[in-house]
């Protein structure tokens, strides 16, 4: 089905355990951009962390999870819980990491990449370092055919036509007019063929 995405044999469980462990092997996530760290903790027991930047196979985790309120002002951190032991929800993508601005008794201040300021428990837990593999996406893609199979793995419809270019019975805009043919706004209401550009604008027109 279009707009689906396939099915993924290897699926893995971002989540922090507070315990020490050893970094087993580097994969990539077929659901995400960073990778993932594969680690086996003293217990024999395997989990998986968003990577960060510099860490290799063989490394020790113990300390790699941490504590907002042990972690002092100015520090990058990543991969951040939104409330205590909810898992790893903010700065997760690869280049991303928030900053440590302030902390108080009970809470702690973090600047997002957006520049836009959080309050967050201070006992909610944050990886230290960037996620890994930022500048993935400036690699050239060189040929269509690397666009479709990007585009088809996380199910988005490629390659796509635009409707201008579509015979008039196929679509509003199309008939080979270089112009759109018929208004862009139309009604919320309007029947599922029907129903493209501006559905049920305010205003129209080019503001002065």
């Amino acid at each position: 089905m279009t707009y689906r995405v396939p099915e993924k044999s290897f699926t893995p469980k971002i989540e922090y355990k507070d315990k020490p462990g050893r970094v087993a092997d580097i994969l990539k996530n077929p659901l995400a951009n960073s990778p993932v760290a594969q680690i086996v903790y003293d217990d024999n027991t395997k989990g998986f962390v968003i990577a960060p930047e510099g860490m290799k196979i063989g490394d020790a985790v113990q300390g790699f999870v941490k504590a907002a309120a042990e972690v002092s002002e100015g520090t990058i951190v990543s991969a951040i819980e939104t409330y205590p032991y909810s898992g790893p929800k903010l700065c997760r993508a690869p280049g991303s990491f928030a900053i440590l601005v302030s902390k108080t008794q009970k809470e702690c201040t973090i600047q997002l990449p957006s520049k836009k300021t959080k309050r967050i428990n201070l006992q909610c837990r944050v990886t230290l370092g960037i996620p890994a593999g930022e500048g993935a996406k400036e690699k050239p893609l060189i040929k269509a055919g690397n666009k479709y199979h990007r585009a088809h793995a996380r199910g988005k419809l490629y390659p796509r036509t635009s409707g201008g270019a579509m015979n008039a019975v196929d679509h509003p805009y199309g008939g080979g007019y270089t112009g759109l043919g018929k208004p862009k706004s139309v009604s919320r209401h309007a029947p599922p063929g029907r129903k493209v550009g501006s559905l049920s604008p305010k205003r129209t027109g080019k503001r002065k």
